[in-house]
């Protein structure tokens, strides 16, 4: 009776932690009291998002390991992923290989947290940004609880100084519109990192609109962005669904005659440093100038 009470009591709180994050978003939980002061030395990360700042921040030997998308295309720190073992984020498998600290942005769903400081795990959460300085934030708060202060404090440093730069090579009335656009024919406008992202690089966002939505095809037909950010995750035009607007006729020749600028998946899959590689892109390109000579 004992055991099966145990082996009840133990599957329950597997299936809290298995649960999806809300709506697909990133759950922005406070970070917790009971993070260590200390540097962990078993570290597990359980998303790519937390895997990012895992890699960025702590020293290899202290870290267990990461998701399974550490490696993938669209995580911006997979270099540094190689030959780090992986874990999918069940509880089972993290609990298992006893780490001392869990990372986590949106992996092992919104009760996660709780179940592992019930197991006696301490969890930090990566806090959620809407803006750049958000972002800085968030680096630093994470740096802080990694016991990796001066290392935040460098790349706070580092995108302070990037930031700067762009704004002072920014000429005067010269914004021009751009039309964000995902593989699957979605776009986004004020409320997002996207639209800070452009803002940034001196552009004006043709999607005028808070939150994501599919591209705007008939505004399309009468209007046109100056430029095209091409966010397409590595896929190029290999778009998997043949019901996508990104084959409607429209956007398909708004492609043709737009100057488009290609953005890298990993530069805006989740909000942190590398977001300005994105602004930098899209503030030092003269793809516009060539489009025009021609």
């Amino acid at each position: 009776m004992m055991l099966r009470l145990t082996i009840f009591l133990l599957l329950l709180g597997l299936s809290a932690c298995r649960a999806p994050s809300t709506n697909g978003e990133t759950i922005n939980l406070p970070l917790q009291e009971a993070t260590p002061k200390r540097i962990a030395r078993r570290i597990v990360s359980l998303d790519y998002c937390a895997d990012q700042y895992v890699l960025k921040l702590v020293d290899r030997e202290n870290i267990l390991a990461v998701s399974p998308d550490a490696g993938k295309a669209f995580s911006y720190m997979r270099e540094s992923a190689k030959n780090i073992p992986t874990l999918p984020p069940r509880a089972e498998d993290v609990l298992i290989h006893k780490p001392d600290l869990v990372v986590r942005s949106y992996g092992g769903g919104p009760n996660a947290t709780a179940f592992f400081e019930r197991a006696g795990i301490p969890v930090l959460n990566i806090g959620w940004a809407s803006d750049f300085d958000g972002i800085k934030h968030v680096i630093q708060t994470v740096a802080d609880q990694l016991g990796e202060s001066e290392k935040g404090a460098v790349i706070v440093a580092d995108m302070n100084a990037r930031l700067q730069t762009i704004r002072d090579n920014i000429k005067p009335n010269t914004t021009r519109t751009a039309l964000y656009i995902t593989p699957s024919g979605v776009t986004t406008g004020p409320g997002s990192l996207v639209h800070e992202m452009l803002i940034e690089a001196n552009l004006e966002n043709f999607e005028t609109q808070a939150g994501w939505r599919s591209l705007p095809l008939e505004r399309l037909v009468y209007e046109q962005p100056d430029l095209v950010a091409a966010a397409f995750f590595g896929t190029q035009t290999k778009f998997k669904d043949s019901w996508s607007p990104m084959h409607h006729p429209v956007t398909r020749k708004k492609m043709q005659d737009i100057p488009t600028i290609n953005i890298q998946g990993a530069w805006t899959s989740c909000g942190a440093w590398y977001l300005l590689d994105a602004v930098e892109a899209l503030a030092n390109d003269r793809t516009l100038e060539e489009h025009n000579e021609n």
